[in-house]
């Protein structure tokens, strides 16, 4: 019994450190493609005047997408795992298969959005395709190789009922939701809208004018990589870890308790205390940056 939960932690802990860089990957990949929060800035922009060197794929939200691709590889990979295919090799060809189709949905959704804005000057570049494109490419495959690995634990290791495909089409979608929800920020109203104030939303009047020059010229897509990669990267990171993490943790430790009910209570407790946490940092950070402060009474 003691051997079998260390073991569970053991892969616990894996499991959370692969999660931790597939959310990191996840979110770098999401924020060059602009297809997280402020994509629809980006789409408007050319219709304001503001022509840019940006790359824009969405077409679907990052859960969905993610959902579709993780699912996918973890389909292949489970399809050659039956005909005997090594484990290993056969998760590295279902995400490779995975990473080809998001290639092709990169490359026509971007098309497809520029071709749209053609009446208002938008010009399609040519190397951003031949740039962006292998560089989305390379953060997704990152994100989904370590996820359907995530999902292999999980079904192998640790015995969940859940066939490998649909692991991965959950999984893919938590992994989507947790670079959308944590990761975006730190790209989308900072850097985005650098000029607006914190908290203060996008106004009509500003709608489109989104941040089009970098420190070293026109800014492109890879700037937003550089940029998310030092902070909504690790961020998504960490959340999407600290997901599996505790989702894992807490089924090991506490499942055979109350028959399964242990595992119910602890996940509701710990979501009550992230839920403190979470309020506790948004009036910190209200108080310290936010614009709504009570204006200082004259001595």
């Amino acid at each position: 019994m003691v051997d079998q939960i260390v073991f569970g932690i053991g892969i616990t802990a894996l499991a959370g450190a692969l999660a931790t860089v597939a959310g990191a990957a996840e979110d770098t990949e999401s924020d060059i493609g602009s297809q997280g929060d402020p994509n629809s800035q980006v789409q408007l922009a050319p219709q304001m005047g503001y022509i840019h060197r940006i790359f824009n794929k969405a077409i679907a939200g990052e859960p969905p997408a993610y959902g579709l691709w993780v699912a996918l590889g973890a389909g292949v990979a489970w399809a050659l795992m039956a005909m005997q295919v090594n484990a290993v090799l056969a998760i590295i060809l279902g995400s490779a298969l995975a990473v080809f189709v998001q290639g092709i949905y990169a490359t026509t959704a971007y098309l497809g959005r520029i071709a749209s804005l053609a009446k208002f000057g938008q010009p399609v570049y040519i190397d951003i395709i031949k740039s962006m494109t292998t560089v989305t490419m390379a953060h997704a495959f990152v994100a989904v190789f370590t996820t359907v690995t995530v999902c292999y634990l999980i079904n192998v290791a640790l015995g969940h009922p859940f066939p490998l495909p649909l692991l991965g089409l959950v999984w893919g979608i938590a992994l989507g939701a947790a670079g959308s929800a944590t990761g975006n920020p730190f790209y989308g109203k900072e850097r985005q809208y650098q000029s607006q104030k914190f908290g203060a939303g996008v106004p009509i009047a500003a709608s489109g004018n989104i941040v089009r020059y970098a420190e070293a010229g026109e800014r492109n897509s890879l700037d937003n990589g550089w940029f998310s990669s030092k902070l909504g990267g690790p961020a998504s990171g960490v959340c999407f870890g600290l997901i599996v993490f505790f989702e894992l943790w807490r089924t090991v430790i506490f499942e055979e308790i109350a028959n399964g009910w242990g595992a119910v209570i602890v996940g509701i407790l710990v979501i009550l205390i992230f839920a403190v946490i979470d309020r506790y940092i948004e009036i910190w950070a209200r108080k310290t940056y936010g614009p709504y402060g009570k204006p200082e009474e004259a001595a």
